[in-house]
């Protein structure tokens, strides 16, 4: 063996005792090791809860007493903080600090501390609060048809409420304040208003309401007037506000001047039992705030049109805010020569129409140039086996024989359907006019056996359609028909009550992507 290996093995040996004579002390020296700073938390995040609260959350460290919370509106945090929260027991994580402003971004931070030893190195998050919501919901009894009272908590500061339409600002007073409510006056009869308390720019809350029917423009009617007779004497142009109560007609209601029916309240609106509505003379009707119950409507329609309209068009039709129900028929037929300028239904509940031998939408030889249906629910409607029901929405050929220059402009959108036109081999758009143009856009169609449309509805835009229990509406092997090709979902929609006409749906995919009727998101 040369030299040189002697000395490498002389100083393995060396270095194998002097490590087995240390051992214990390395070990010892490990578990129980000892620093001058308390580890710092790790994995720090912050979500708004209840709109002005933050939930934080972070891992904990083994090692701390306590943690300390410090929130800033300053990036770099300089100044003082707006909370500081102090003491926070080891195990209280995750934490959440309330009670900051709306609409305001914030800066957080936390450390440890720990017994004899020094403060960890912060960790920071950001979040960024969600407008406050403190207006309280508007009373029906402080709204009128050209004033609103709104309230919120006593002594909570605002500096204006902002309505629109109209970019209507109101200061608001010391006053106003201290009461927790301001009166504005000036605002348009019939009118859907959002209002928006503010505190400089940020928004303290937000209130919808809709003010009432002027009283000073239309005839006051009382569920004790002979309501029939006053509508087949009616003026041209002239208001009917119904006050609430129960109406009974049951019998056929001729129209032949343009008028509007109208409820005075919208929150207890009149019911009218057993009224057909039949439009001449080129009339033109809004229908706005009522409950028309069919029961007993002579198996009929809920409105007609009764004549042909000649040289120039029937004047527009508006259906607004009513829930229409229980007609044997559908909810309007033109079965003569008839051109509408304009249709209209909006945010109608529309529910339990046999469609006996009929369809729900029923146009045999008429046309209107613009058909716009949205923000309706339509439920039980043609989906009766044993009433010869027929199709939902029907715009058949011979309106365009009669009309051979109009396309009719159709759009459905954003309406809830459920067990409508359920019927094997029946259509839900059997619209066959030779111009027409149909956009059918973020419907909820739910439960049904039907299919889509027959080739001849020129479907111009189909989008975001959800179909629920619908196979066919995207899979249909009918001839004669086609597909939505559109973008499409077939999700449930998670109804809380059917049965009960409860639609409000709970998939969150849908309400966030404003499917559906809105008042039920």
């Amino acid at each position: 063996m040369n030299t040189k290996r002697i000395i490498m093995s002389i100083c393995f040996l060396t270095s194998l005792m002097s490590f087995s004579s240390c051992k214990d002390d390395i070990l010892s020296e490990i578990t129980t090791l000892e620093v001058a700073r308390a580890f710092s938390p790790t994995g720090l995040a912050a979500v708004v809860v209840n709109k002005t609260g933050v939930k934080l959350t972070w891992l904990a460290v083994n090692n701390p007493d306590s943690y300390t919370i410090e929130i800033y509106e300053t990036a770099d945090f300089s100044g003082s903080p707006v909370k500081t929260v102090s003491n926070i027991p080891f195990k209280q994580v995750p934490y959440t600090v309330t009670g900051f402003a709306g609409q305001t971004t914030y800066f957080a931070r936390v450390k440890a501390v720990g017994a004899g030893v020094d403060d960890s190195k912060w960790v920071t998050a950001t979040f960024n609060t969600d407008p406050e919501q403190i207006f309280q919901t508007v009373s029906t009894a402080t709204l009128l048809a050209k004033e609103v009272t709104l309230s919120w908590p006593a002594g909570e500061i605002a500096s204006s409420i902002v309505l629109t339409p109209g970019n209507i600002t109101h200061t608001v007073t010391s006053a106003e304040i201290a009461a927790g409510q301001a009166t504005l006056t000036g605002l348009a009869a019939e009118t859907d208003y959002v209002a928006t308390l503010l505190k400089g720019t940020k928004t303290r809350g937000t209130a919808t309401f809709t003010t009432l029917l002027d009283l000073g423009k239309a005839t006051a009617v009382n569920p004790g007037d002979n309501l029939s007779a006053l509508l087949l004497n009616a003026t041209e142009g002239q208001v009917f506000a119904l006050f609430p109560g129960s109406y009974t007609v049951n019998a056929d209601v001729i129209i032949s001047k343009s008028i509007s029916i109208k409820g005075v309240k919208p929150y207890d609106k009149p019911i009218i039992n057993g009224m057909v509505l039949r439009l001449k003379s080129n009339a033109g009707l809004e229908l706005k705030d009522l409950i028309l119950d069919g029961t007993g409507s002579v198996a009929n329609y809920t409105i007609l049109y009764d004549a042909v309209s000649g040289s120039s068009a029937f004047a527009p039709l508006i259906v607004q805010k009513c829930e229409v129900k229980n007609y044997a028929k559908g909810i309007m037929s033109v079965g003569l020569a008839t051109l509408i300028e304009s249709v209209t239904y909006s945010k109608n509940l529309i529910h339990d129409f046999e469609c006996n031998g009929a369809d729900f939408i029923d146009f045999r030889n008429g046309i209107a140039k613009t058909f716009l249906f949205e923000n309706n629910t339509v439920y039980n409607c043609a989906s009766s086996t044993t009433t010869g029901a027929r199709d939902l929405f029907r715009m058949d050929a011979g309106g365009s024989t009669n009309f051979s220059t109009i396309t009719s402009m159709i759009t459905i959108k954003t309406n809830t359907f459920n067990n409508a036109s359920n019927l094997a081999a029946k259509r839900f758009l059997y619209i066959r006019l030779v111009r027409n143009s149909i956009d059918f856009s973020k419907n909820i169609v739910a439960n049904t056996a039907g299919f889509f449309a027959v080739t001849a509805s020129i479907i111009t835009t189909s989008a975001s359609n959800n179909y629920f229990n619908a196979p066919l509406f995207t899979a249909t092997p009918a001839s004669g028909t086609k597909n939505d090709t559109g973008t499409s979902t077939s999700l449930d929609p998670g109804f809380t009550g059917a049965a009960t006409g409860n639609f409000t749906i709970s998939n969150g995919t849908l309400k966030s992507n404003g499917i559906g009727d809105p008042r039920w998101r």
